[in-house]
């Protein structure tokens, strides 16, 4: 792990951003290119889909744009990312040298631009928010009327989430407060987290740092302050139906025009730009944006357009529009619309030895939103949320709106909440604090969990947080559960499963074969509702880009609100019973296996270029709904690609007695020492102690 001391702030940027180079340059080239849409250059035809979107949500330009107002207003923070900058630039063709995807891919490592830091912040949370629920909202109003648009919103996982907590003096054994938990994010090799440790005159920090952004955005400790945050799951992205018309000017020139909210037409921005696709032809990206922000699913030259959000049906009518005009899907999100990211809290948290600095500090957070747990030294203690949301009609945050309507434009920004710590603090994507911010939040299993373990005990050390991580009560099958006492007439196999189930501890153990029964009946359970012709309309593969598919295929849609469809009232033709009865029926007559859960559920992280030769990956316990939260796609795969992208346990007593682990190691290159040496320790939710001696460090030289 990088342990870096400078003489200066700006020196010690700089040699943050050469050691994550050398360590790191794969991963920097691939998040950079992702960010700037050039990925399919290296990488292929399959990475079209991602940088056709980049290019027309233009978050490269987003962060152009965000930087050069930060050069105007705020120069210190500016000269600090471009030191960051200059020193991966200085480190990159070292880095390059060591890993060899450089020269299968045949790619050559580009300087990087001051924005870049930026653009890969906002290209890594742009989905975070999860605008594309509403296009899943909108698919289903249109299927199964209005009242049903929020029948999959039951609180369910989404692209992101965490755990987190913090546990205040009168309850550790040192008398100081501790704060704990883990970030949950799809698992990349290389992981998304570095261990690092930044070190000048002004400042000791030591944290988990995104590759290719400078600081500690998330997770630090300053020795006498520290913090942590999770997805606030709050709602501030908004998509609008735009009504477009094409003509062209006296020089035979594109030109378009939207419908604006006065009822006028405006001009739209357009050009096109060209992705250069490795093993395949180029594709020509067409580019528009209109005064509500850039278009992201076209009515033509997109593969596709959901019903309702294309050329053929108005946004609230369902009908044509009269005037001959199409419609589009503009998307607009808080930096395009404030030219600002809020970086300035990144120097300013480095900085922080109170509370009340990391709460000045969060005040200019712009994206992503989170909740914030943050303490000190002198015993301060901080809960809060950070980011912008905007304020609009409620409409704006459930489904697209039209952009002609004035009710739905944006009325400045809402005020971030804060509560005062009592007892202890837990964030877990829940409903709680973030509230009034969102529409849809995790269940609140995970959180009353770490609050029933939490409140097990006055006596909090950091070595037993670790009992936490690890926890894999899973609260969400109870309701599915319960429905079997009921049935009758079943057959011995079925009767015996049954049996087997109802004794079952709810635990999703790594060793546990009756977990890996549960899952494969939970599975049965998800498909023949998914087969269900109540869901029929949602059934077919989603239109629009490919890009959004994720969140618009009904089976993981129905895996993931299964608590929820057992107990709604809004579609009462849908025959549980029978389908869970069947499901029983079906796991019994397949046989019980005694597998454990760990031989199915096995970690299968995201490469940009897969290592052929790569050890297997290991098997885990817990589920998406436990603490130890590895998510699978219950009904489609009980394969997990979401999980802790780190752990830690932020010691406020002694520093050196803090705790952390990522899945891989601090080395992103594969096949070296560092590259995979945490993670047997990380897949058995185990930690390791940080180190604060530099006596004990061996200095390398890069």
């Amino acid at each position: 792990m990088p342990h870096l001391r400078s003489s200066d702030e700006l020196g010690l940027a700089h040699a943050q951003g050469r050691v994550t180079a050398f360590d790191r340059a794969w991963q920097l080239a691939v998040e950079r290119h992702r960010a700037d849409g050039s990925s399919a250059s290296f990488l292929g035809p399959d990475s079209v889909v991602w940088d056709r979107f980049a290019r027309q949500s233009r978050l490269a330009d987003t962060a152009r744009l965000c930087y050069e107002a930060m050069e105007a207003d705020d120069p210190e923070t500016a000269a600090w990312v471009r030191a960051y900058v200059d020193g991966v630039n200085a480190g990159l063709a070292a880095g390059a040298a060591r890993d060899e995807r450089f020269a299968r891919t045949g790619l050559t490592p580009s300087p990087w631009e001051p924005w870049v830091p930026l653009a890969i912040w906002i290209a890594t949370h742009i989905l975070f928010a999860g605008f594309p629920t509403k296009l899943w909202r909108e698919r289903v109003a249109r299927a199964l009327g209005d009242d049903a648009l929020t029948l999959f919103a039951t609180d369910g996982p989404r692209i992101a989430g965490s755990n987190g907590w913090m546990v205040p003096g009168d309850r550790t054994t040192t008398g100081a407060a501790i704060i704990a938990g883990d970030p949950h994010r799809f698992i990349e090799d290389p992981g998304v987290y570095q261990q690092i440790r930044l070190s000048c005159p002004d400042y000791d920090v030591l944290g988990l740092a995104v590759p290719g952004v400078p600081g500690l955005a998330h997770f630090g400790h300053t020795g006498s302050a520290a913090w942590a945050i999770t997805n606030a799951m709050s709602d501030y992205q908004d998509l609008y139906v735009e009504r477009l018309r094409r003509g062209e000017d006296e020089g035979g020139a594109v030109v378009v025009e939207a419908l604006g909210p006065d009822g006028v037409w405006e001009a739209v921005a357009r050009h096109t730009e060209t992705i250069t696709v490795a093993g395949g032809d180029d594709v020509e990206v067409e580019v528009l944006e209109t005064s509500r922000g850039p278009v992201i699913v076209h009515a033509d030259g997109d593969p596709g357009a959901e019903p309702g959000t294309g050329a053929d049906a108005d946004a609230e009518t369902g009908a044509a529009p009269a005037d001959g005009s199409t419609q589009t899907l503009s998307l607009r999100y808080p930096p395009r619309v404030r030219r600002d990211l809020g970086f300035a809290a990144l120097p300013a948290l480095l900085r922080a030895r109170t509370v009340a600095d990391i709460d000045r500090a969060l005040d200019g957070w712009a994206e992503p939103v989170n909740v914030v747990h943050a303490a000190d030294t002198e015993g301060g203690l901080l809960h809060r949320v950070a980011g912008a949301v905007p304020l609009r009609h409620p409409a704006n945050r459930l489904r697209p709106v039209p952009a002609w309507d004035p009710e739905h434009a944006w009325r400045g920004w809402a005020p971030t909440p804060a509560e005062p710590v009592q007892g202890f603090a837990v964030m877990a994507n829940a409903r709680g604090i973030a509230s009034p911010l969102g529409v849809e939040f995790a269940p609140p299993h995970r959180a009353d969990r770490i609050r029933e373990l939490l409140s097990g005990s006055a006596d909090w050390s950091p070595k037993a947080m670790a009992d936490v991580h690890r926890d894999t009560y899973l609260a969400s099958a109870e309701p599915l559960l319960a429905l079997l006492p009921g049935f009758e007439e079943l057959t011995p196999a079925a009767r015996e499963l049954r049996t087997r189930l109802l004794a079952w501890d709810r635990r999703m153990e790594a060793e546990s074969t009756d977990a890996t029964v549960f899952a494969a009946f939970r599975t049965a359970t998800v498909r023949r509702f998914a087969a269900d012709p109540v869901f029929a309309d949602l059934a077919g593969a989603p239109a629009g880009p490919a890009v959004f598919h994720p969140w618009l295929y009904l089976l993981p849609k129905i895996g993931y609100a299964l608590e929820g469809l057992l107990t709604t009232p809004l579609v009462p033709e849908l025959d549980r019973a029978a389908h869970v009865r069947a499901a029983l029926e079906e796991t019994a007559a397949a046989g019980s296996p005694d597998t454990p859960w760990s031989e199915v559920h096995r970690l299968t992280p995201w490469q940009a270029v897969p290592d052929p030769d790569a050890p297997e990956w290991p098997g885990l316990g817990g589920d998406h709904d436990c603490v130890n939260a590895t998510s699978s796609v219950p009904g489609f795969t009980d394969l997990t690609a979401r999980a802790s992208a780190a752990r830690y346990v932020w010691d406020l007593a002694r520093r050196e007695d803090s705790l952390w682990a990522v899945p891989l190691g601090a080395d992103g290159v594969t096949g070296t020492a560092h590259h995979r040496d945490q993670l047997s320790l990380w897949a058995r939710c185990e930690l390791v102690p940080v180190v604060t001696d530099w006596a004990r460090l061996t200095k390398e030289s890069i």
